[in-house]
This record gives structure tokens, sequence and C-alpha cells, in this order.
């Protein structure tokens, strides 16, 4: 019964990783048909309305889907065999999902605001705000398939133990904290990853203490 349970908190984080990567997808297309519009449009009002529709997308639904996708992704891989380094496919995942989290972070939401001034302005989106949001959505496209094709072998650092599974609680903490977490945006108003955070930095301290019992064993 208890391994029954398991599995099932376990497919609801990847179930949870599933809805919230195919939203921030759908987000990011979001986004570029908007800027895209804006760039297009000989309207000032048509201009200002759709940049700033953009910059709402952002930090109301792309940055919190953009959050969770990147949690469930990283907890899976911190609590489960499959790890961040043992797998070529799992490494490339892990490096683009970083990739994206600060561009979205850091690049993004900065150049959108700047949009957003700039279309008052009579200034159009530059090229770079598209690309890069064409870019994002065209990256997790690209992590889909590498989930659903698995290729490549398996990396050099690859040991001959497999690595031990998280706890039932873990997955079960880690779909409450997603809720909690994209609960407490919508309110707030802007992004608030701080207990999915909380619980990926305790599975990784769990998980490297789990290794280094598992090799003085």
């Amino acid at each position: 019964m208890a391994r029954t349970s398991s599995q099932r908190w376990r497919q609801a984080v990847v179930w949870l990783h599933v809805i919230t990567s195919v939203g921030w997808m759908a987000h990011a297309l979001v986004l570029f048909t908007l800027l895209a519009t804006s760039a297009t449009s000989t309207d000032p009002d048509t201009r200002v309305a759709a940049t700033s529709m953009a910059h709402v997308v952002d930090v109301r639904l792309l940055g919190p889907f953009a959050n969770a996708a990147a949690f469930t992704g990283l907890l899976l891989a911190a609590a489960t065999a499959w790890g961040f380094f043992r797998n070529w496919w799992v490494l490339v995942k892990f490096a683009i999902t970083l990739i994206q989290l600060y561009a979205g972070i850091f690049l993004l939401s900065d150049a959108l605001q700047d949009s957003v001034a700039a279309a008052r302005t009579g200034h159009a989106p530059t090229a770079a705000l598209l690309v890069g949001t064409a870019l994002m959505a065209s990256a997790i496209a690209f992590q889909a398939w590498l989930s659903v094709a698995k290729p490549w072998r398996r990396t050099p650092w690859t040991t001959s133990r497999k690595p031990p599974s998280a706890a039932n609680r873990v997955f079960a903490a880690a779909v409450a904290a997603v809720l909690v977490d994209v609960t407490t945006g919508l309110v707030l108003g802007f992004p608030s990853p701080i207990c999915q955070l909380v619980v990926l930095t305790a599975q990784i301290i769990n998980r490297q203490r789990a290794l280094r019992a598992q090799a003085a064993a």
C-alpha cells in the first residue's frame, strides 16, 4: 500500500511537471504573439495594449508556470534514480533549465518592463526580445522531446550503484509546494517560489547524505 501511495505521489509530480512545462511553453508563445503584434502594429493604442498585456502574462502566468516546471523537473532528478549527471539527456535539460531561468528572471522581465515604457513613446519591442521569447518556447519544446526520446548514453560520471529514491513525503511536499506557491503568486501579483526552493534544497541535502552513506557502506 505504501509503495502504491509513493508511486501515486511521484506520478502527481510528473503530471505537474508536464502540465506546467506545457503551460510555460504556451505562455512563451502568447508572449511572442503579443510582442509581434505590438511590433507590427501602426496603431499606438494597440502597441501599448499588446506590450502591456505581454508584461502581465509574464508576471502573472509565465513566471509561476516556469518556476513550477523547473522545480518539478529538478525535484524529480534529485528525488529519483535519474539524478542530475547520470544521463546526458537529463544533464542537457538541467543546463537548459538553468539558462532559461536566468534569462527569464534577469533579462526577459526587465526587457519587458522597458518595452512597456517604450511603447508609450511610440517605440516597438526590440528584435532581441522577440527572438528571446521564440527561443524560450523552442527550448521547452526541445526539452519535451528529450523527456520522451531519452537519447544518448550515460555520462562518464555514472556510477554502478543506483541512487536511492526519495521518501513518499518528499513527493507529497513537492505537490503541496507548487500549489501553495502558485496560489501565493496569484494573490501577491508576482512569482513567489519560496516553498519550492525550501523543498528542493532540503531534498538535495538529504540526497547528498544518502549518497555518502551509500558510498561508505
